[in-house]
């Protein structure tokens, strides 16, 4: 870490590199932050994992990620804590930590790009390289205060980037204001091969708002508001005759299987100590019937298509980014599980279609911050981005 302090303990302890930037660009002038799944030129990348650490070796080459914001003119600070194997939606790492969020120190900050969403929120960065796989950027953006993006499935480049389960897996970014939210999309995504029209239609997911906590509903009616200033007014959409519980649970299945195939020699030959839950979590992909997964992937092209055709090339679909604010750092087990569950019933929506999704920061609940989102169709991501600048509130600082 090139920073002279971690209060927020975002960072891993790693001796400064400074690697090299460009003089000007989307980003001159602001510091980003890297999630540990990504390599950086003089580190090594430990993916949240004391004996990914030690086998990992100092990183002779920058991941794609990496080269494109230094490119961009990004001045590069530290290497941050991400949950263990990137399979936590928690923010807790029981061998590197738990990073503090900076809009709720009492709340779990969200995984797994735990660290990058606590320097971002914790003013240490201005922007920071997440990867979100089942909600690994968004469900800490909710929780953080944050913007943050899940692109198109393959936008971004994962080059030099330790996978959890590839057919998901992107590449997201957070950004504390929606101005450095436009600059870290220009640098990281180009320019989009199917642009939203500059007034797209809004269509909002009833089903989804339906699985908010009801406390929480009056603050996501006053940011729909604050979108349909923008967009006009949202228009009733119907996600389907697919139940949202056959999409969670086709999600659930499909990544399992993926995260388990991916790390199953690792973990055979090592043995490593892992967090429970997540133990948990592979002994079940290991354990998977075939033809669970085998119906999961049709279920996952029906509503790839559902939803392409809903959204067309015009339309964003809004829905609550989480179900509720942050659990509290002293929610247990059972109590974190459960908010997982009713959190992947939103977050899949976008994952098992590979469509973008931003999360704008806009609600606050139980006096913490919550998110709500916009999906697009595959290929708008830097107008989602565009639109979610043109919405957030005015900071001259971030100019």
């Amino acid at each position: 870490m090139l920073l002279d302090q971690d209060p927020a303990h975002a960072f891993m302890p790693y001796p400064a590199v400074e690697p090299a930037h460009a003089g000007g660009g989307p980003l001159a002038g602001l510091t980003f932050a890297v999630k540990d799944l990504f390599d950086v030129a003089g580190y090594p990348t430990s993916a949240g994992s004391p004996v990914v650490l030690a086998l990992s070796g100092i990183k002779p080459r920058h991941a794609e990620a990496v080269r494109l914001a230094l490119d961009a003119g990004g001045r590069f600070v530290g290497k941050t804590v991400s949950d263990e194997l990137a399979y936590s939606l928690n923010g807790r790492n029981i061998h590197f930590g738990t990073p503090r969020n900076g809009a709720a120190p009492d709340r779990i900050p969200g995984g797994s790009s735990s660290g990058s969403a606590s320097a971002v929120s914790n003013g240490l960065c201005d922007v920071a390289l997440g990867t979100d796989t089942g909600g690994s950027v968004r469900a800490p953006a909710s929780h953080c205060g944050l913007y943050g993006l899940r692109p198109t499935h393959g936008r971004i480049s994962l080059d030099g980037c330790a996978r959890l389960a590839p057919g998901f897996d992107t590449v997201g970014f957070f950004a504390r204001t929606g101005a450095h939210f436009l600059r870290a999309g220009q640098a990281w995504l180009g320019r989009d091969a199917a642009p939203l029209p500059a007034s797209p239609r809004l269509l909002r997911a009833a089903e989804a708002f339906a699985l908010a906590d009801p406390g929480a509903q009056p603050a996501l009616a006053e940011a729909q508001a604050r979108i349909e200033r923008r967009l006009g007014p949202a228009g009733d959409a119907s996600l389907g005759p697919v139940a949202l519980e056959d999409l969670h649970w086709a999600f659930r299945y499909l990544q399992a299987d993926e995260a388990w195939r991916e790390h199953r020699d690792f973990l055979l030959r090592y043995g490593p100590p892992l967090e429970p839950a997540v133990a948990q979590r592979f002994a079940w992909g290991r354990d998977l019937d075939p033809a669970q997964v085998e119906n999961a992937r049709k279920v996952q092209a029906d509503w790839r298509r559902r939803l392409a055709g809903l959204l067309g090339g015009d339309g964003v679909l809004l829905l609550p980014t989480m179900p509720a604010s942050a659990p509290r750092l002293d929610e247990q087990g059972d109590g974190l599980e459960s908010y997982r569950y009713r959190a992947v019933h939103l977050l899949c929506l976008a994952g098992l279609a590979g469509f973008p999704q931003a999360t704008l920061p806009l609600a606050r609940h139980d006096g913490a911050p919550l998110g709500i989102s916009l999906i697009g169709p595959p290929g708008s991501d830097l107008s989602l981005v565009e639109l979610a600048a043109a919405i957030a509130p005015a900071d001259p600082s971030a100019a």
